[in-house]
């Protein structure tokens, strides 16, 4: 979901006035009634891009450009309008689409003759398609969503947009047929109106930018409350999440209120997260045979998935998972974060050490396929002893609980897991092998396509919290899983020379072909995502190379996206493509650079001492005032907000030994409490002086607690220091 700028009736004026989008918006579409023929094209420009989503309609016979110069060229100079398609390779209704329109001849040749059609992953180019899904937002009054086809015209502004289209009319749903029709006649017969159209959407948006002045304060510490308590109003208490048709797992939430739970010690918003953590682990949601967690689900009972995974989904899950099994010491939380770590680890991450981007919902053409199990296949497969215990320990029924009504042949009685009768910890030996039954047949099923772009960002996101989960859980396999992708950031996207990241890194011989591409496009969101990344690196091993990284990034990030005017952090630097520099307004799947880059500077403050990251985090807050009236539409950034305003605690670690360090750290981290606004930090490096100023006790490691302005006296024995040890 995004939400775009501040709309207001002054474009909205503009809309309602032009002729052509009054007959788009009413829908007042004819249909085509020429039987044109198309010449089919085998494959078309984009089986030659590394995006596995680009690539997945290489054989549509649409004249597929990727976005760039070729395409930008050939509509200027045919002056023929761009359609902008936007997705990625895990999309449901893209798959859909594809398979409807993308696929239709007589579409493809209307398509190819009038426009200059773009294809566009979002994931490759998040900026572009923050750019255009703002646009879309502010042009219908709708939050979007993917796919997004947008139309444009030469110099790339946005007249018109929606999300999915069927190939044609059905029922109240406009057909992207008629929609076609309507376009090029209104580009051919008004061009002038278009082009105001177009002129007039890119203005408001400009000059809204322009008109956002930061505020000459941070805000309140009071939109804490204010943001716990609309959290909490809009809640689903019965269920947990929010929203009564979908639920997704919204993890910045979640860790927001066990922050806000912290400060307050209400019983009611810790329940609430267990509550909702409890329904997502049972759901579903939650791969039970495979480990790791879907996307969303499309009722509210956490059951029935969109069924593909992201990086990014499981590593804010991983970490809420940790954060309950900290709080609590229930093991299902740990079992939780097992399942997520140990998925990860087989199958996302790749022999070149990155962390691979998703794995889709489909296999064969069907959503769900892979996952899903008929009450026949598993009377097949088990004895009769095992299969009772399958069907009352995950609901198993002759009808199933699932059935696809976007797929035309939809697959019949299919099951979805989940668990019915409570949580599970293993032991029951009849189920135990039924699982293992069930695991290896399902490892001889096609299995659904792996996205293997690496993306500096959501590998910024995983590795702190592969690291985190290897060190809470003692397990080695997640510390070598995390410091295999870091290292593979480090070593093969970060130019030392140049100080600049890739955001994107394909190998094509995972996927049969002989090269590596990289992106050099520049988003902000991996080098803010890579900062925090090496930041807890540095704090989860007290390696100084690590705190040097960060800073290195963190300045480059400045340097890039920082809005030196009025503060906050734009998607993308200065680009020829990017007409608008946007910043984000909304947290969502991932939060925004903006609610990144808030606590990474104060942390970098606290540890270094450098002024200068304070006052961007400030100038930061200031900028998003939104903050102030919609405090939820940034959860991420409420947890800079709380540690801007909360009393720091920091513990130094001054080992006796260097190459004790490691483990020290590690034992560090798994005897404290749940506090999650503890910086630990060393005495070596490019730490504030304070710090180097402090050394071990009678040739033993000692440990420096401060809150505040105030310091305990040093201890060698971690237990007996107050307001660290459990």
């Amino acid at each position: 979901m995004i939400i775009g700028l501040d709309r207001n009736s002054d474009y909205a004026v503009i809309m309602k006035n032009h002729s052509l989008l009054v007959v788009l918006m009413l829908f007042q579409f004819s249909i085509l009634s020429a039987q044109d023929k198309v010449v089919e094209v085998l494959e078309n420009r984009l089986a030659k891009e590394a995006s596995p989503y680009l690539r997945q309609h290489a054989k549509n016979p649409v004249n597929w450009y990727p976005w760039g110069k070729g395409a930008f060229d050939k509509a200027k100079k045919e002056n023929k309008p761009i359609l902008l398609s936007i997705g990625y390779s895990t999309c449901h209704w893209c798959h859909v689409m594809e398979r409807e329109t993308f696929e239709d001849k007589k579409i493809a040749k209307f398509l190819n003759e009038n426009f200059v059609s773009i294809k566009l992953d979002r994931e490759e180019r998040p900026d572009i398609d923050k750019i255009y899904m703002t646009s879309y937002s502010v042009m219908s009054g709708q939050n979007g969503g993917w796919p997004l086809n947008v139309f444009l015209t030469p110099d790339l502004k946005m007249f018109y947009g929606g999300t999915y289209f069927p190939a044609r009319n059905k029922g109240q749903q406009v057909g992207f047929e008629s929609v076609l029709q309507q376009l090029d006649e209104a580009w051919k017969n008004d061009n002038k109106g278009v082009l105001q159209t177009a002129d007039g959407l890119n203005k408001h948006m400009t000059t809204a930018l322009s008109a956002r002045v930061a505020d000459t304060e941070v805000v309140p510490r009071t939109v804490l409350d204010k943001a716990t308590e609309q959290m909490m109003s809009n809640a689903d208490k019965e269920n947990g999440g929010w929203g009564d048709q979908s639920k997704f797992p919204m993890p910045s939430h979640l860790r927001f209120l066990l922050l806000s739970w912290r400060h307050s010690g209400d019983v009611e918003l810790l329940d609430f997260v267990k509550l909702t953590a409890n329904r997502i682990i049972q759901g579903g949601i939650h791969d039970h045979i495979g480990g790791g967690f879907h996307r969303y689900t499309v009722d509210n009972q956490w059951l029935v998935p969109h069924f593909e995974k992201m990086l990014y989904d499981q590593a804010q899950l991983l970490e809420v998972f940790l954060d309950l099994y900290q709080i609590t010491n229930d093991d299902k939380y740990k079992l939780a974060a097992q399942s997520v770590a140990d998925y990860i680890v087989s199958n996302l991450q790749s022999e070149d050490g990155g962390y691979f981007c998703a794995q889709d919902a489909q296999s064969e053409g069907k959503e769900g396929k892979f996952y899903c199990w008929t009450l026949a296949e598993l009377k097949d497969l088990l004895d009769y002893a095992e299969l009772a215990a399958v069907e009352k320990h995950f609901g198993i029924t002759r009808k199933g609980n699932f059935y696809d009504y976007s797929d035309p042949e939809a697959l019949k009685n299919q099951n979805i897991l989940s668990l019915v009768n409570g949580f599970y910890k293993g032991g029951d030996k009849i189920l135990d092998q039924a699982i293992v039954k069930m695991k290896q047949a399902r490892s001889k099923r096609d299995p659904p396509m792996t996205d293997k772009k690496v993306l500096s960002s959501w590998n910024g996101m995983m590795i702190p919290a592969m690291m985190r989960a290897g060190i809470l859980l003692d397990e080695p396999r997640y510390v070598k899983s995390a410091n295999e992708s870091y290292e593979f950031v480090y070593k093969v996207l970060w130019d030392q020379k140049t100080k600049r990241l890739t955001h994107r890194y394909f190998n094509t011989k995972h996927s049969n072909g002989a090269g590596i591409t990289k992106d050099v496009s520049q988003q902000s969101e991996s080098y803010l995502q890579m900062l925090r990344a090496a930041r807890l690196m540095y704090e989860y091993t007290l390696d100084d190379k690590a705190l040097a990284w960060a800073i290195e990034l963190a300045d480059q990030s400045v340097e890039l996206f920082y809005d030196k005017k009025q503060g906050g952090f734009y998607s993308s630097p200065e680009r020829d493509d990017v007409i608008i520099r946007l910043k984000g307004d909304y947290d969502g799947a991932i939060p925004t650079a903006s609610s990144t880059a808030v606590l990474e500077f104060l942390k970098l403050h606290e540890i270094t001492g450098v002024e200068g990251y304070l006052q961007i985090a400030e100038q930061t807050l200031k900028s998003h005032k939104e903050i102030a009236t919609h405090p939820t539409s940034l959860s991420y950034m409420l947890a800079g907000v709380d540690y801007y305003y909360g009393a720091k605690q920091r513990l130094i670690v001054a080992a006796a030994k260097e190459g004790d360090v490691p483990k020290i750290v590690s034992t560090v981290h798994r005897k404290i409490k749940w506090l999650p606004h503890l910086t630990i930090m060393g005495n070596t490096g490019k730490v504030e002086a304070f710090n180097l100023g402090l050394k071990p006790v009678n040739e033993k490691t000692a440990y420096y607690f401060c809150e505040g302005k105030s310091c305990q006296l040093p201890q060698t024995d971690l237990s007996e220091m107050e307001g660290v040890n459990k």
